[in-house]
This record gives structure tokens, sequence and C-alpha cells, in this order.
């Protein structure tokens, strides 16, 4: 059995959000899943079961399995196209714990085609003071997700940041977003996860899920260019129609290794 480390929302090396992809055949254990998530040490590790065509996917954490991740799914497709399992020709359909998601191959780019998540607004004034600066808005989402709309570019780069106190004060699944001064970027965010042991993700395709219906609501716009402000930086082009959140990505091998147990 092979694992690929692959280079996500990007075409150079080491930059994007790096992902594992596990293909198995025989059957595996969540336990044994989640052992090999921990030595991956990555964001997120996907495992994938082809059956008749069709892309059983689960994704796990170095700490929790997760329901839906876009790098992830990307790096998946991504493998399986490179590799022959699927010609370019042919749409995948992933089968995951978050829905149904749908692959197509469209020249050098991935396109991904995801549910959106719902977002309820809650209320702001109980988001406690811990970044130093305050939000406009704030929002629940699924699974977990937090939802904070900043005002201001700089105020989601200056952000004072405790992962502890984060955890500890329930935001510790969180996307924080605000309208971007750049001409060619909509708007910027950044993504933080210590509750499933990932302070600060790179470059995050699942997040766009509730991002994208909420700049929709904000705009009226359908189309969008986002910047994920993290060390790594990515961008992603994204598309809001039928209810649904379409991701076009590209990525990069780096290595592949032999599971030896």
């Amino acid at each position: 059995m092979k694992i690929y480390q692959v280079d996500s929302f990007t075409e150079h090396p080491f930059s994007g959000n790096p992902a594992g992809v596990c293909i198995y055949e025989n059957e595996m254990t969540e336990d044994f899943m989640q052992k090999i998530s921990m030595e991956m040490n990555l964001s997120e590790t996907a495992f994938l079961k082809i059956v008749n065509d069709e892309v059983h996917i689960r994704f796990f954490t170095p700490e929790k399995e997760v329901h839906l991740c876009g790098h992830a799914t990307l790096a998946s497709a991504f493998i399986l196209y490179e590799k022959g399992y699927f010609t370019e020709e042919t749409d995948i359909n992933f089968h995951s714990k978050g829905g149904l998601l749908k692959i197509s191959k469209e020249k050098e780019y991935i396109k991904m085609i995801f549910p959106k998540y719902d977002l309820f607004e809650s209320d702001v004034t109980k988001i406690p003071d811990i970044f130093g600066v305050t939000p406009s808005e704030s929002y629940n989402s699924s699974y977990n997700w937090k939802l904070l709309y900043f005002n201001d570019e700089e105020d989601i780069v200056n952000l004072k940041l405790n992962f502890l106190t984060m955890k500890e004060s329930g935001l510790g699944h969180l996307m924080v977003t605000a309208p971007s001064k750049r001409t060619d970027v909509d708007f910027v965010l950044r993504c933080f996860a210590p509750d499933l042991g990932i302070n600060e993700d790179p470059v995050t395709g699942s997040a766009m899920c509730a991002l994208i219906p909420f700049w929709y609501c904000k705009t009226g716009k359908k189309t969008f260019n986002s910047l994920q402000l993290s060390k790594r930086r990515g961008n992603l082009k994204c598309t809001y129609e039928n209810n649904e959140v379409t991701i076009m990505g590209k990525a990069v091998e780096i290595f592949e290794i032999e599971l030896k147990i």
C-alpha cells in the first residue's frame, strides 16, 4: 500500500496545503487510519477505497476524523488522475461523510463541486474579547464551524491568537473573513482548528462551503477570488450556483512512500 503527499491549491512544490492520500483495497480499521494520519502529521490525510468506479473517501487530522476536507479531496483527485485510476475524461464521484463530492478535470485544473454549509447568525456581543479587535458579525455553521466577519483586511492580519484560549472559549474551529483591499481579490480569510489539532490551516477548501454562500448574500456575486492570509498563502477561485460551491485548483505530488507494516 502506497501513501502519497501532495501540495494542493498550487502548482509549485512546498506551497499551498499539503495532504496525505492513501488508496487501500483490504479493509482498514478507523484506529489504523488515525494512526497513519498521526504519523503523517499533516492537517489531513485522505483514505480512498474504489468500489465499482465510485470512490469512498474519509478524512483524518492527526487527532480525529472530519466530515469534509477540500485540499485533501483535491490531492486525492489529482493522484487518481495522475496514477491512471481514472482517465482525464472521466468524472469521479467521491462519497464522503460530508456528502457527495463531484470531481472533473478541466485542462490543467481539477474542478470540485461541494455542498454548501448552512449559516445561522449569532450574537456578536457574546464573542469573547480575545483577538484584540472586535468582529462585526458572528455566525454558526455546519460541523461546528464558527464564522466571524471583520470590517477590514488588516483586522484579519493583526489578530492576536492564543489557541488554548480559543479552545476554552468555544472558538476552536473558526474561520474569519473580511473584504479585500486588493483589486484582484474579493475577500480574505484565515482558518483555525485547534479543536482538531490544527492551529492554523494554510489553504482551506472546505471553508468555501460556508464563505461563498456568505459572500453571495453580501454582494449578490456568484464568482469570487479569495486570498487566505496564512504563512503559505492560498488563492482560490470559486463559484456559487444551484446551492453548490465549485472550487477550481491545481496540485503537485511531493513524494510517495510504501507502507511496510
